[in-house]
């Protein structure tokens, strides 16, 4: 309950004037009636009967309320009884009704927030037991195998244990994507500041991921040529977003498709760059959910496109520990954008 709640004594006012107006013509009309006289003296009566009634109302209703809220707090397990005093009491029902209102609401959205993210909790834990067992069964597989005689066989051998690797690997990139996430969710991941040229290092990714593009026959371009734009911000982890940003619309976009991004003024210490694409598209439903950890649209559990399913989580969270904004448009069957801000810096200090 919220400290400073106010007294009223509307209700113990008027119930008492009530009763000295009753008691004032009781005594009159008994005393009119019986001895044939009034005194002024009988004048002191309604004002005490004013006074003691008030005094009783008040601290009865006080105490009558008190009394009634507090065995609601001790009934309802969620309430602490231990937090309302008698200083907080109010016999205006008006405010007190509001106050156990408000505090009703605040309750409501606190056990849908628990269940919430319980249910995330959930779905959060098989995720990354689903993504773990995967690589480690393979690699189970591929060592017991070996360990029952294929060692024997040169050939064999070189195979399974290069697949054995690839599968070490894999783990390796879901450990780090998943301790790159933790840090950058408790804020124990410090971003190295400075200024660096963004159409560089755009141009850097390109060339990072060209062979990867070139298997789908997508090829990656500026909208127009640009000259040194300089940003403020932490460039390696820049680069690994635009990384991640560029290999998911590689990864979900059409053979023969393009990749393209452009950089924009936005205001006057701000820019943005927007990676499009003329992919598969994602529909509406799916957008609000798009950077949540595991989270794919494809509910299918289909792995074929590999991954760790965390790259546009790391990407939403980069982009916050810089104090910035990323935004996602997509039409299903017409491609994705994908776009965030940064500093802008005119010139090098």
């Amino acid at each position: 309950m919220a400290e400073g709640f106010k007294r009223s004594y509307k209700f113990s006012i008027k119930s008492s004037l009530v009763i000295t107006f009753f008691v004032a013509l009781l005594t009159g009309v008994f005393f009119w009636v019986i001895f044939d006289y009034l005194d002024w003296r009988l004048g002191l009566l309604p004002l005490l009967t004013f006074l003691f009634s008030f005094v009783i109302i008040q601290y009865r209703v006080e105490r009558f309320i008190y009394q009634r809220i507090k065995k609601i707090y001790d009934d309802v397990s969620l309430l602490d009884a231990a937090s309302l005093r008698r200083g907080q009491i109010t016999t205006d029902m008006s405010t007190l009704t509001k106050e156990v209102e408000k505090f009703a609401t605040q309750k409501k959205l606190e056990i849908e927030s628990l269940k919430i993210r319980e249910e995330y909790r959930k779905e959060f834990l098989g995720n990354v037991a689903h993504e773990l067992k995967t690589p480690i069964f393979t690699v189970q597989g591929y060592i017991l195998t070996l360990l029952d005689g294929a060692h024997k066989d040169k050939a064999v051998r070189k195979k399974y244990l290069q697949r054995a690797s690839k599968g070490v690997d894999r783990l390796l990139y879901l450990v780090n994507d998943l301790d790159m996430i933790s840090k950058l969710e408790v804020g124990n991941l410090n971003l190295k500041y400075e200024y660096f040229d963004i159409v560089a290092l755009i141009r850097n990714t390109f060339d990072l991921l060209e062979m990867k593009a070139a298997k789908k026959g997508i090829v990656l371009k500026f909208d127009k040529p640009y000259d040194s734009i300089l940003v403020n911000a932490d460039e390696e982890r820049i680069q690994q977003l635009l990384i991640n940003l560029i290999v998911n619309s590689i990864k979900y976009g059409k053979k023969d498709g393009t990749t393209e991004v452009s950089v924009q003024d936005l205001i006057q210490n701000k820019i943005i760059v927007r990676v499009t694409d003329n992919g598969e598209g994602i529909s509406q439903e799916h957008l609000s959910r798009l950077f949540e950890r595991f989270y794919r649209v494809d509910k299918s559990g289909s792995r074929k496109e590999g991954g760790s399913g965390l790259g546009l989580s790391i990407v939403k969270h980069i982009i916050e520990a810089h104090d910035e904004k990323i935004y996602v448009e997509s039409d299903l069957g017409v491609g994705s954008e994908f776009s965030f801000t940064l500093e802008k810096a005119e010139e090098l200090p």
